[in-house]
């Protein structure tokens, strides 16, 4: 099994959106945490940002937050909801012969949703690290994590991943 841990618009101006139930600032530390786990055992990281289409300059805050990729991460720009439509996201995953991706990003019913559903059509293993996302409203999160991601792949937390530096 090669997995990549594929982390969904930790960009500043989602981060500081109203998030529940964890703030964007947690679930952007539980990111980098699971992160430096991943690239410390040579699994790769990838960082997906959105950018807005039809506009001529993105928002302020459109970029990754500080310290989300490192040299060596892949890096995709979409410009819909999810990361694989018009992206070299699956290329990038198959390039590294990966079977299984792990969903973490905000937010959870949205961009992180979109994204592993088109990862499950594509044939990929999917993994959900339910406390390094969060959603619009703490019921949708609940929903998306208690409801529509077991249908879709295992369910599980940064602890599962890290253990006991968790």
């Amino acid at each position: 099994m090669t997995r990549a841990l594929i982390l969904i618009d930790l960009m500043p101006r989602i981060i500081a959106l109203p998030l529940a139930p964890y703030s964007g600032d947690a679930v952007l530390r539980n990111c980098l945490r699971l992160a430096e786990s991943f690239r410390a055992t040579g699994e790769p990281v990838v960082a997906v940002r959105v950018d807005r289409p039809n506009v001529d300059e993105q928002p302020p805050g459109s970029g990754f937050a500080t310290g989300v990729t490192v040299p060596g991460d892949v890096t995709i720009v979409k410009r819909t909801i999810g990361a694989f439509h018009n992206t070299e996201l699956d290329a990038e995953l198959r390039r590294r012969d990966v079977d299984t991706v792990v969903m973490a990003g905000l937010v959870t019913n949205m961009g992180v949703e979109s994204t592993a559903r088109a990862a499950s059509d594509h044939g990929y293993e999917v993994e959900f690290v339910a406390d390094a996302m969060s959603g619009l409203a703490k019921d949708e999160h609940k929903f998306a994590v208690g409801k529509v991601f077991p249908r879709f792949g295992e369910v599980r937390t940064v602890a599962d991943y890290l253990g006991s530096e968790a």
